[in-house]
């Protein structure tokens, strides 16, 4: 069969839908219908409805576009009949009833932005960041009953750089998972309907990827520098992680604060662990730590290795430098973690654009008086 006569129905709505019925479209495939979310109402009093990205690609090119409320509402089930579609192409859609998926004689199959079987769910993208993956990649896969479990079609490699934000490893498999689709597509064409695939092993399964709510963003910095350096990248640019800017004086109201970019500094915090408060050291944000080069972390606590010192009296009581305590220094916002500080690079305030750290503290003063909760 040529591709010319394979048809195609696509299901998709954002726009990492987009760049694979893109490909479909200048590629000669023959797409029939496109299926899509509908609208979704906006504005402050969600009275304008935007169409989703694949639908204004869509209409753009001529193709027929449905947008069913339910996908077993008969009238809808009618209407996709009527394409006599071939195969059905699913990239970031919604679960699809089996009335739905087995329509199609050759098929519904799945462009997935993880190597299943780990990483299913509605956010492998935001959870492989998150997690500190440097692979991940795409997958094609027949649907089944059941959720991201269908047999495996063929696998794509994607390496992500310990730099790498959601927006860098989405724009990588966007483009990565069209090539696929259309790899997939062929194998089906040459194969006269009959793909070769295989049968996920659960095994394998290491990482969910649920979907991620607002509560799902907020940072916890009692966790290592390198888990927060991960999970702010893993959220960025959208939702976006976020903190609680929080005075510490108790009658001063909180603000939320939204954090996009950190940078790990290597520099011992010692969130959380104890520091000498001796009359030789220096307080640094707020928080006081050794000025002295031949202290090492013992236990979770400072402990001096030189043969001259003796161990603290009763007026050089070590102290605890509280995991969220900030600093600014040399026109750095640092932020101290359980095990190092953390370097703020842009946030958001509350009702204000993003900005460089930089120019964040242009006008925020004294940040030793709040913590980041």
């Amino acid at each position: 069969m040529e591709k010319k006569n394979l048809r195609i129905v696509f299901m998709g709505t954002p726009e990492f839908a987009v760049g694979s019925l893109q490909r479909l479209v200048e590629n000669g495939y023959n797409v029939v219908a496109v299926v899509t979310q509908p609208d979704k109402p906006v504005g402050r009093h969600a009275s304008v409805l935007r169409p989703s990205p694949v639908k204004e690609y869509a209409l753009a090119h001529g193709l027929p576009v449905l947008q069913p409320l339910k996908m077993k509402d008969e009238h809808f089930l009618e209407q996709l009949r009527s394409y006599h579609a071939d195969l059905q192409v699913v990239v970031a859609f919604r679960m699809l009833p089996e009335v739905v998926w087995a329509m199609p004689r050759f098929g519904t199959f799945n462009v997935h932005a993880a190597l299943l079987p780990d990483y299913r769910g509605a956010a492998p993208i935001n959870w492989a960041v998150i997690n500190g993956e440097t692979l991940t990649g795409v997958t094609t896969f027949f649907l089944d009953h059941d959720i991201d479990t269908g047999r495996i079609i063929a696998q794509r490699q994607f390496p992500i750089p310990d730099h790498a934000d959601v927006e860098y490893v989405y724009d990588g498999l966007m483009q990565l998972g069209a090539q696929l689709c259309t790899d997939t597509v062929d194998l089906v064409l040459s194969t006269d309907g009959n793909a070769p695939s295989q049968p996920q092993q659960d095994s394998d399964v290491h990482h969910a990827a649920p979907k991620i709510f607002k509560e799902t963003c907020a940072i916890d910095f009692s966790l290592p520098a390198k888990r927060i350096y991960d999970f702010v990248r893993g959220l960025s640019p959208a939702p976006g992680a976020w903190c609680l800017l929080t005075p510490r004086d108790a009658n001063a109201p909180a603000q939320v604060l939204k954090i996009y970019k950190t940078a790990k500094t290597g520099e011992p915090s010692a969130g959380g662990a104890l520091v000498s408060s001796a009359p030789d050291h220096k307080a640094a944000g707020g928080a006081l730590v050794s000025s002295a080069p031949d202290y090492n972390a013992v236990g979770g606590a400072l402990v001096s290795s030189a043969p001259d010192h003796k161990a603290a009296n009763t007026h050089d009581q070590p102290t605890r430098v509280e995991v969220g305590t900030l600093k600014a220094e040399n026109r750095r916002l640092l932020v101290a973690t359980v095990d190092e500080w953390l370097e703020i690079l842009e946030l958001q305030p509350a009702g204000k654009k993003r900005m460089a750290a930089r120019d964040f503290l242009n006008g925020f003063q004294h940040p030793e008086h709040f913590l980041l909760k």
